[in-house]
């Protein structure tokens, strides 16, 4: 079975072409094929199948082997593989999630082939059961939860899948994400369990953040977290609305809120890593 390792701003996944490759187990094969020492090495399993409705369909697998909504970084690399691969070769692309279709433009080119796009990711969702969380109010910004040793506030959206933000004064890149991350993720107050951003304000413009991804863990990157903390941002006031960008420990990612339709737009890299083969 042929696959190609894509990724963007280091969040990388394995995606395979449904147009001409069956997966029966696409759970089992995500957790075989992404383990980093005996598979490719992912943060998941991806696979980009025939629609109906779009130019192809999106079906994104944690490496544990549950199914997610959507996936932001992802869904640039599904564009970049249709259009590099002729699949659809035009500047406007959709692709069918189960967060919805997704509508993405490919803004830069290089020999024929997508380097940047910006992604319409829809409007936040701020309202609790909606994303869900368990709370007493929507919109949900002031969210108190204690983890270990110390209580977060968390702002809840959901971009498509559920995201629970909190800005904190720690010195970022020595946090210890994986400790407050993994029991956030599980915590009563998320139904469906959640996607953890910890998060530096550094102006109104700029913004570090660090994500534990649910049933991923801590990844490089996650483009609808990042859609989320700029969200988050803007209705607590500690960003304006412009373009805001969000460092990553794999790269940056550039978020804007669309005026006349509150839709977010995310725009970032997608590369191609190699392609390979898996034996089945």
């Amino acid at each position: 079975m042929k696959f190609t390792k894509m990724h963007g701003c280091g969040n990388d996944y394995v995606y395979i072409n449904c147009f001409e490759e069956k997966v029966d187990e696409p759970e089992k094969l995500a957790v075989q094929i992404s383990d980093r020492h005996f598979g490719a090495g992912s943060d998941g399993l991806i696979l980009i199948c025939p629609s109906e409705k779009a130019d192809c369909r999106m079906r994104m697998f944690n490496n544990d082997g549950s199914e997610s909504e959507m996936c932001g970084n992802g869904i640039r690399c599904v564009a970049k593989y249709v259009y590099d691969n002729g699949i659809a070769k035009k500047d406007t692309i959709t692709v069918e999630t189960l967060a919805g279709i997704k509508t993405i433009e490919v803004v830069k080119k290089e020999n024929d082939k997508a380097q940047l796009l910006r992604v319409d990711m829809g409007a936040a969702i701020f309202e609790a059961e909606k994303i869900p969380v368990k709370a007493e109010s929507s919109p949900v910004k002031e969210l108190k939860i204690k983890a270990a040793d110390r209580e977060f506030t968390f702002t809840c959206v959901s971009m498509g899948n559920p995201h629970a933000v909190t800005f904190i004064d720690d010195d970022i890149k020595n946090f210890d994400v994986a400790k407050y991350g993994s029991i956030i993720e599980v915590d009563e107050h998320f139904p469906k369990k959640t996607n953890v951003e910890f998060c530096n304000i550094k102006d109104n413009t700029h913004i570090e953040m660090r994500v534990w991804e649910r049933g991923s863990g801590e990844t490089l990157a996650c483009g609808t977290g990042a859609c989320a903390t700029a969200a988050a941002a803007m209705i607590t006031g500690k960003c304006k609305k412009d373009d805001i960008e969000i460092k990553l420990p794999g790269g940056v990612l550039t978020i804007r809120e669309n005026e006349s339709d509150d839709h977010i737009y995310m725009t970032g890299p997608a590369e191609t890593v190699y392609e390979g083969e898996w034996k089945k």
